[in-house]
């Protein structure tokens, strides 16, 4: 038996959301600093922006 059987990993494996590629430690959730740096472009730009609804606009003016 390794020392490796004997260690509980502290997150999941899970793949990268960017390319599905295997997640590396150092940049988790993602597999590269590239997809990482990507995914921030993404926030930046305003890609993952959660539509509100109109009618929320209108009741904060009646108040």
């Amino acid at each position: 038996m390794s020392s490796d059987d004997k260690v509980t990993p502290l997150r999941p494996k899970r793949p990268c959301p960017e390319c599905g590629k295997p997640s590396a430690r150092e940049t988790y959730p993602f597999c590269s600093t590239r997809c990482k740096d990507i995914d921030l472009n993404r926030w930046l730009k305003g890609v993952y922006v959660i539509p509100g609804r109109d009618d929320e606009d209108d009741n904060n003016d009646q108040k």
